[in-house]
């Protein structure tokens, strides 16, 4: 006999999240005093929110075994937000196991050459847990330097207004007192 309860189809389907690396974010951001002071998420806590998205956290049916994550789509990545030194700082390493073929390099560095996009990358993957399912989820997460992609009408959209844009909250309070009248 089955254990299911309600439409579990639904809820494994695969969403569309747009998340911008240089809007500044109420809940992400370090500042969080005066509104005018708050910043787009450093790299850490925007990394552990893809993270997130992409292993299914925020869903009731989540499993650890099951790959339930959604599509995360990221824009602006040549802005990354980071606090503090690290830019100049933070030293990724290689190593190929042969002696002496240690290579470094810093971040600054790293961005020059591949992009904010490949920072970001390096940061979710270090997020991610190291299992079987990791370059799967790492495959959903789709980076783009500038604003321009080319998954605009994958994204969740809401009253033909994008979720997370400017206004969408106000289409869903009308769309909700619509209901409320017609009941």
């Amino acid at each position: 006999m089955s254990q299911t309860i309600g439409a579990t189809r639904l809820a494994y389907s695969r969403v569309w999240h747009h998340v911008s690396a240089s809007t500044p974010h109420p809940t992400l951001s370090t500042v969080k005093a005066p509104a005018e002071a708050v910043t787009p998420p450093s790299l850490g806590r925007l990394a552990s929110r893809i993270a997130t998205l992409l292993m299914g956290k925020h869903k009731p049916i989540w499993d650890p075994s099951t790959d339930c994550g959604d599509y995360v789509v990221v824009t602006n990545c040549a802005a990354l937000y980071t606090t503090g030194h690290k830019k100049w700082r933070k030293t990724y390493y290689r190593h190929n196991t042969r002696p002496g073929s240690l290579k470094t390099i810093t971040m600054d560095l790293l961005m020059d050459k591949f992009g904010g996009a490949e920072v970001l990358r390096k940061a979710v993957s270090g997020m991610l847990p190291k299992n079987r399912l990791r370059e799967k989820r790492l495959a959903r997460l789709k980076a783009f330097e500038g604003e321009a992609h080319p998954y605009k009408k994958n994204l969740i959209q809401f009253g033909g207004k994008q979720v997370g844009s400017v206004g969408w909250e106000d289409i869903v309070k009308s769309v909700r007192e619509a209901d409320k009248a017609r009941i």
